[in-house]
């Protein structure tokens, strides 16, 4: 291995990369097991409920990214500046926050009749849009604790919520009752995650006090001006992410949007921990306080984390792609069939989806939203014309196509950018990766002679474990050295 490889992992492990990320994915995990326990539960006991559910959770995506996404970028670089009063800033962009809430829900309701959702969908989404909204202004004060690495203040707050939330779903739903009291568990728990974030941010930080400062809504009104180009990035990523289900729901009913969700849900389970929990929350205030003062950290820290996205990406596609009908099966039942089919066409989504948010946050780290900017309107472009084209004919694998082929195209115009102008994919990391994947489906084939799936699917993957033990080694061996 290269020395700039080996450096990379001296420099991942020095800033305590894997210790943070580990710490977000616990609380991560608990909440993903939660969740994941009431959506089976949920689409086992009626399918129809199940895909409202779904349908309701994408509509509040909508806002909580502008909330979150379009704002917290810009609140990592405003607090890893030396000067400034971080309780004032946090106050600001908590106001911010709270008018683009109220607006976006607003938004939806008035978007909801205008589709004529029936008067249980219609309180469903209301309800679950409010809940999750909840969560972008917890966010404000977890920022916080990610630029001063505390990150394990953050996962134990967010465990505590998910507990309660989603301790109320299952009760609920257990006990019979009507969607929209059951969806309350979203205002629980980021409730409780809105508390504990504000009062870990001024006891355990160095957030003085909440409070505005001098001219605070001039500065606010500033602020907001300079978060306007990130909202709108939000806005047009996370349309273009779930446009297909409202064109799902238009053409074919929420029985088809449950198939679509449920293999989903799995590819997501995938794909959040890392585009959300490791470069969202760890990589990205890394690169934004690195491309500040130590350019070369910055590159080292940016090779490395291209070699394990590479790497991590194939197997974990090549495992959905094989164990599609027994993943929906088993979590699911035959009733998703079409779901466990539907699945072998997202897994490319799975390495689109990696590539893509380090480009995003490598440009960001920059500060080049304005070219974020472009490529996500133009997507958003793109996969309402192939929803209109692909879903009316076929609404379950047009939606799959859509969402895949805009991935795609927005993933290699990002790509493109940062290897342009910064060298993002480098031979060294691609050779390795290459070689294991070749060797790899050598050993698929191979084995699949004997008409044993586990030992063929098990050799297909043992190239990848055997290169992850070898950086893992090696990233160890650089970390007592440094």
């Amino acid at each position: 291995m290269s020395q700039p490889s080996d450096n990379g992992g001296a420099a991942a492990a020095s800033h305590g990369v894997i210790g943070k990320f580990l710490h977000l994915a616990s609380a991560q995990t608990i909440k993903d097991l939660l969740h994941t326990a009431f959506f089976i539960y949920l689409a086992r006991v009626d399918q129809s409920h199940y895909g409202e559910f779904q349908l309701a959770f994408s509509t509040a995506m909508i806002v909580l990214f502008l909330g979150e996404f379009g704002l917290n970028q810009p609140l990592v670089s405003a607090l890893s500046k030396k000067y400034g009063h971080k309780g004032d800033i946090l106050m600001q962009y908590t106001l911010i926050k709270g008018v683009i809430l109220v607006l976006g829900w607003l938004g939806v309701t008035a978007f909801i009749m205008q589709q004529r959702y029936t008067g249980g969908l219609t309180n469903l989404i209301q309800v679950i849009t409010a809940g999750v909204g909840l969560e972008a202004l917890a966010s404000t004060f977890f920022v916080a604790c990610r630029v001063q690495g505390r990150q394990d203040l953050e996962a134990r707050i967010r465990s505590i919520g998910a507990v309660c939330g989603y301790g109320w779903a299952l009760a609920t739903l257990a006990l019979g009752f009507q969607p929209h009291w059951i969806a309350l568990f979203k205002i629980i728990e980021n409730g409780i995650n809105l508390l504990g974030g504000a009062w870990i941010a001024v006891n355990r930080t160095d957030v003085q006090d909440l409070a505005f400062k001098g001219k605070a809504l001039a500065r606010t009104w500033n602020t907001a001006k300079g978060g306007v180009v990130f909202v709108f990035m939000a806005l047009f990523s996370i349309l273009y992410n779930k446009a297909n289900l409202f064109f799902l729901q238009k053409y074919a009913g929420p029985h088809s949007v449950a198939q679509y969700a449920a293999t989903w849900e799995v590819v997501d389970a995938i794909q959040i921990p890392i585009s959300s929990l490791l470069m969202k929350s760890v990589l990205y205030p890394l690169f934004v306080g690195l491309w500040r003062h130590d350019k070369e950290a910055f590159d080292r820290l940016k090779d490395n984390s291209v070699k394990w996205l590479l790497g991590a990406s194939i197997p974990v596609m090549f495992f959905l792609w094989a164990e599609s009908d027994r993943i929906i099966g088993i979590i699911y039942g035959p009733d998703y069939h079409q779901a466990a089919l539907l699945q072998k066409w997202l897994v490319p989504s799975v390495l689109f989806s990696f590539i893509h948010n380090l480009a995003a946050y490598l440009l960001m780290s920059q500060h080049r939203q304005w070219t974020l900017f472009w490529i996500y309107g133009a997507g958003l472009i793109l996969n309402i014309a192939l929803c209109s084209v692909f879903i009316p004919g076929d609404p379950l694998l047009g939606a799959g196509m859509a969402i895949v082929l805009t991935k795609g195209v927005v993933a290699l115009c990002s790509t493109v950018t940062c290897q342009r102008s910064m060298g993002l994919i480098k031979w060294r990391a691609v050779r390795p990766v290459l070689g294991a994947a070749c060797l790899g489906g050598a050993l698929y084939y191979a084995l699949g002679l004997t008409h044993v799936r586990e030992l063929a699917e098990a050799g297909a993957l043992s190239p990848f474990a055997v290169l992850g033990w070898k950086w893992w080694k090696e990233m160890k061996a650089q970390a007592r050295a440094a």
